[in-house]
């Protein structure tokens, strides 16, 4: 297998070869009843594992390696088949494992779920299963298969303000009174009025959330976030606005919005990133890696020259642990792309087969080393 697919990457015309395969392999499996999900994850992990592989390869005329990988990982996806090929540098693959946590009981994927708290203080809990109808005033509020819906029945003046909390294990789903839908990440909240009034259409968040915003060129969309203000016409855009991450990052995938940040603004093209850091204030935009970015809304957690305290964090909010790491000065660097609706084990058993050992007690992941 390593010498067919080294063969296949070798030129140009050998990798033609390895795009009609695809092809073939895609007409079969259409031909044939889809793939449950939960199996479609576990052969694309065993697929990852087993047909991954890097080597170390010495550039001339440098004093340094580097971590080279021609990776094919087939990917099933429903019916579907994707080659997925990368060379990465200097970071590691996933690869194969055949060791086994010892004592580690799985922990389930995150699902939908959040909490709702209205204006008048009750709390309501939302899950992927609930349906149920909520008035407040002229808005009818309607819960219904892990998504959060509010339509406005009539004229009212007074406006008052719902939040939609997202827990760490979860992430939901919910269609604004001006029909804008708006999807949670993991421990995420937003603060919304349940009716637009007036010359503009306003919404706070925290966390990160995936915005489709439906035009309405009179009464502009405006999403703030601490200080940050990003304003939106019509557009798909993610902001990301942890707490325990770095920067607060807007990512534009269509349309146009202005990101203003103290007396700093800028516009953002299809494919740009607004990058603010809290500390300074400072604000640079660049191109961004976009479906990296909204890995999280298809339901992927993908990597690219990232820190393992930078995967930890995001397992952390997803899988809902407790994580006790210190973090040693030379690191390695990971690149990936893992289906999120994977127990957490499979994802510590790729981790671990490139350099770090965890131990697991209950919810509270401990890392044990690394190199």
């Amino acid at each position: 297998m390593e010498e067919l697919y080294t063969w296949l990457q070798s030129s140009g015309s050998h990798r033609s070869l390895l795009a009609a395969l695809q092809r073939e392999f895609e007409t079969t499996m259409s031909e044939h009843h889809e793939i449950p999900s939960e199996l479609s994850d576990r052969i694309e992990t065993r697929l990852l594992q087993d047909i991954s592989r890097e080597k170390i390869v010495s550039f001339p005329q440098r004093t340094r390696f580097r971590w080279a990988a021609a990776a094919a990982i087939v990917l099933l996806a429903g019916s579907g088949v994707y080659y997925y090929m990368n060379t990465v540098s200097p970071r590691k693959t996933f690869t194969a494992v055949n060791n086994v946590l010892a004592d580690t009981a799985d922990i389930a994927p995150g699902t939908n779920k959040a909490i709702l708290t209205l204006a008048n203080g009750d709390v309501v809990t939302l899950d992927s299963a609930g349906n149920q109808v909520i008035n407040q005033g002229q808005t009818l509020v309607r819960q219904q298969n892990g998504q959060l819906q509010y339509a406005v029945q009539g004229n009212s003046d007074a406006v008052v303000y719902n939040t939609l909390s997202v827990p760490r294990g979860g992430q939901f789903n919910i269609i604004l009174p001006d029909g804008s839908h708006v999807w949670l990440n993991a421990a995420s909240s937003m603060r919304y009025p349940t009716a637009f009034n007036g010359s503009r259409r306003e919404v706070e968040i925290q966390g990160q959330g995936y915005f489709e915003i439906t035009p309405n060129a009179r009464q502009p969309f405006f999403v703030k976030v601490n200080d940050m203000e990003v304003q939106v016409l019509g557009t798909r855009f993610d902001v990301m606005a942890y707490a325990d991450e770095k920067s607060i990052n807007t990512t534009l995938i269509e349309g146009l919005v202005n990101v203003k940040h103290g007396s700093h603004e800028e516009r953002l093209r299809p494919g740009q990133q607004a990058i603010v850091d809290p500390a300074t204030g400072n604000m640079v935009v660049r191109p961004a890696d976009v479906d990296q970015v909204i890995a999280w809304k298809t339901g992927f957690f993908e990597f690219d020259n990232a820190s393992l305290a930078d995967i930890l964090r995001q397992l952390s909010r997803w899988y809902d642990i407790d994580i006790s790491y210190n973090q040693a000065g030379n690191e390695g660097r990971f690149g990936g792309r893992i289906s999120r609706s994977l127990p957490l084990s499979d994802i510590l058993h790729m981790l671990e087969a490139n350099g770090p050992t965890f131990s697991l007690s209950g919810r509270k992941l401990t890392v044990t080393s690394g190199k």
